[in-house]
């Protein structure tokens, strides 16, 4: 799931070397803190959250067919 949520988020920024992703791994769920380059956040979140949203839609489809609960959040 980590390398997913990588490919896309290196896909929407554009300073690859600010991206980084924390995992922390539970029993039956897992959060994922990204941090990206401040320039980048705008890209991320996008327009009244719309892109975060979608980006966090399709971590809980990946999540769903391993059994888990995801959440992704991003952190300044």
């Amino acid at each position: 799931m980590k390398d997913s949520l990588e490919t896309i988020i290196k896909s929407l920024v554009d300073d690859l070397s600010g991206v980084s992703i924390n995992e922390i791994d539970g029993e039956k769920s897992v959060v994922f803190e990204v941090k990206v380059a401040e320039s980048d956040m705008g890209r991320v979140i996008g327009k009244e959250g719309r892109i975060a949203k979608a980006i966090r839609t399709i971590m809980k489809a990946l999540a769903a067919k391993e059994g888990k609960k995801v959440s992704v959040e991003f952190i300044d």
